[in-house]
């Protein structure tokens, strides 16, 4: 397992040159910033119309259409929506330099081949373990999340390892070296990120707080007391996690809460659970996710919306809302 510090960064790889990022959401705010105050020469690609051109500019970021921004770019960072990044990519790519860098934040396009770059570019991956805010608050704080790093094609032409020096420069510029960056490939960090997404960072854990929550209220529990056990303290315990793994939350909870733990948690997260968990992984390994993903956006995400609707109107939302309006510093630093 390789992993890389700002010893290992060829910052002349970056220097003087050009970096577009397009799109100005969570990561590419993050990004453009990171990098424009490591003293990176730093463009956003944006729509004149859209929010993201007057964000930008009020962030004090230089601005252009996408297919403007990146002209003689030597990067261009891809940081639009998923599945928006073949369009805009048919769309900037006659405008790309001879010999640029193409990188992404997320595998999906190029290792689910919805998009197939010219021969001449460098294809390259910086991928942050953390939301664009993160990203932010991270750097400005003198730290950085950690990146994962691939390379899918240096670019015909090009220098030996030209992409990946680049791409080094970039999660630098962004802050990923002070906590590290993995060497990774395109189809593992897609298909681990989409695996962790589904099964426990947002699909796991969601259902799980959510159930819990509908049990404590069905059997004549407040509603309050059900959201504050369910979901208002599992960032105890992630904290705990994410500082010391097992080890450190198993320090720091009652023995009543190990024991209760150690002898129950098996019971909600069971064999079946793992099985399920399986097909799921072999979902994605197979396109099939993909697959559903991409048509579902393409017949206007009709089932997309419903179910969304029916989680944003979940009781669990109501109460929580009137709970989280008593503690407004949980929204300090958003």
């Amino acid at each position: 397992m390789r992993i890389y510090s700002a010893k290992d960064v060829k910052k002349a790889a970056l220097r003087g040159a050009t970096v577009a990022i397009l799109g100005y959401g969570s990561q590419g705010r993050a990004h453009a910033l990171n990098l424009k105050d490591s003293g990176y020469n730093v463009v956003v690609g944006a729509r004149r119309a859209g929010a993201s051109w007057a964000k930008a500019k009020k962030d004090g970021l230089r601005v252009a259409e996408p297919a403007t921004a990146v002209k003689g770019a030597a990067l261009v960072a891809l940081l639009t929506p998923d599945l928006t990044q073949p369009a805009v990519y048919e769309e900037i790519r006659t405008n790309l330099a001879p010999g640029a860098t193409l990188l992404f934040a997320h595998g999906f396009n190029i290792h689910f081949k919805q998009i197939k770059p010219r021969k001449d570019l460098g294809v390259v991956l910086i991928a942050p373990k953390g939301p664009g805010d993160l990203v932010r608050r991270q750097y400005q704080q003198g730290r950085g999340v950690p990146c994962l790093i691939a390379v899918a094609q240096n670019g015909a032409g090009r220098a030996k390892n030209q992409a990946k020096d680049q791409a080094l420069a970039y999660a630098h510029g962004i802050g990923g070296t002070r906590g590290g960056v993995l060497e990774t490939t395109f189809e593992e960090e897609t298909v681990t990120d989409l695996f962790g997404e589904q099964v426990v960072l947002c699909g796991g854990a969601t259902e799980l707080v959510v159930k819990g929550f509908e049990t404590l209220v069905e059997a004549g529990y407040k509603p309050e007391a059900a959201y504050y056990e369910c979901l208002h303290e599992l960032k105890l315990i992630v904290d705990l996690l994410q500082e010391g793994g097992l080890a450190k939350m198993h320090q720091f909870i009652s023995e009543t809460a190990k024991y209760g733990d150690l002898t129950r948690g098996p019971r909600i997260v069971t064999g079946a659970t793992k099985k399920e968990m399986k097909k799921i992984l072999t979902e994605i390994q197979d396109g099939t996710f993909a697959r559903q993903w991409i048509r579902e956006t393409r017949t206007g995400k009709k089932q997309y919306n419903a179910l969304l609707n029916k989680d944003l109107k979940h009781p669990i939302e109501k109460v929580g809302r009137a709970l989280r309006a008593r503690m407004p510093w949980l929204e300090q630093g958003r």
